[in-house]
């Protein structure tokens, strides 16, 4: 079964192979390199396919899961990391970083269940929790047929699927799930990896989607755009106001309404489990983040004008893939912080309002 980002990823490597890169290393500052998170990986590449046309310069991203990309920044093997894990400011200013929210999105739970169509199954916090707590084995289970009295549950084993590396996709939807079951918060708890009691695992969005397409009977959690692309079967969940509600970009918004991006230090800002009667409740950002010292002006210079362009030039392909663009507002929060925290070897700043591609 062909996975949505793979003719994505193919795009944006080759771009980086026809300049002789090695992935990880920047050798000039024709082609810019990263790594991380895979939940973003498809509107990252979609935006590098249309900045190469635009300016000729390549963006080279490896999708390889936040852990990933949170340790190839710190060991500054690629130009910037992504995470949809936000760091804390102690953890930031320990590794000398700064990170800013790039778009927003969401993690939402697909099942391979014959018969059943995207949105019809419906589904609550407690009840995910317990499916991933192995306390609910079977799609006939009393809790699942009183939520679907018009369903045809199967009587079969529920396969858990869930992410074998770490990632910010994982970060997000167990935080989402520590909030919403103590039993989960106490057995499982919200990190970018843990210790799932059961299931299978596979490695990023990609091959968590893979195994429930191919495993009749699964369940597993993935970034929106993978599952809308895949044509995958998603579960409505209900949320905190007691709505059951779909994932698409409404009830993304709807949930992100809210944030307060300029109160909140460093952009540590999680979105799951936000009021209101349209929001979804497993929302979340993902971010971006780069050196505030710089060694390479130049290059620094080209990885925030990329981002500059996504943030002013890319809203309309995030939203093709049901992503939420961030506010102007924040946008602008944003380019404060780049202007003010980071600098050069010699301490001039590496960003500066005329760059600004509005």
């Amino acid at each position: 079964m062909r996975i949505f980002p793979k003719r994505f990823k193919a795009t944006v490597t080759a771009a980086a192979m026809a300049l002789g890169m090695t992935a990880g290393f920047t050798q000039a500052a024709e082609t810019i390199n990263g790594a991380g998170a895979t939940f973003p990986y498809p509107i990252y590449a979609k935006w590098a396919e249309a900045y190469k046309a635009k300016t000729g310069i390549s963006m080279n991203y490896q999708s390889i899961g936040s852990g990933g990309g949170i340790k190839q920044i710190t060991a500054r093997t690629v130009d910037f990391g992504a995470s949809d894990a936000p760091l804390t400011v102690e953890k930031l200013n320990e590794i000398g970083l700064t990170q800013f929210p790039m778009v927003m999105g969401g993690v939402v739970p697909v099942v391979n269940l014959e018969g059943v169509k995207p949105g019809e199954l419906k589904l609550t916090g407690a009840v995910l929790a317990d499916i991933y707590l192995g306390k609910i084995t079977s799609w006939d289970d009393a809790a699942l047929q009183k939520l679907n009295p018009g369903v045809k549950l199967p009587n079969s084993k529920i396969t858990v699927v869930s992410r074998a590396d770490g990632s910010g996709t994982t970060f997000i939807f167990t935080h989402y799930m520590s909030k919403v079951s103590t039993g989960f918060k106490e057995k499982i708890g919200n990190n970018t990896s843990v210790a799932w009691p059961t299931g299978v695992s596979g490695k990023g969005n990609e091959g968590v989607a893979s195994y429930v397409q191919r495993l009749k009977g699964a369940i597993g959690y993935v970034e929106y755009a993978y599952a809308l692309q895949n044509r995958m079967t998603f579960a409505q969940l209900q949320n905190k106001a007691g709505q059951f509600v779909k994932p698409d970009s409404e009830t993304f918004q709807a949930a992100a309404a809210g944030a307060d991006w300029k109160g909140t230090p460093g952009f540590n800002l999680m979105l799951t489990d936000q009021p209101g009667a349209k929001s979804w409740p497993i929302t979340g950002a993902t971010f971006i983040l780069v050196y505030k010292k710089q060694e390479k002006n130049e290059t620094a210079q080209q990885v925030l004008k990329f981002f500059n362009w996504a943030y002013h030039h890319g809203d309309k392909l995030a939203e093709q893939l049901d992503y939420v663009p961030m506010p102007a507002s924040v946008v602008k929060l944003v380019e404060e912080t780049w202007k003010n925290e980071i600098k050069d070897a010699s301490g001039k700043a590496v960003w500066t309002d005329s760059m600004v591609q509005k």
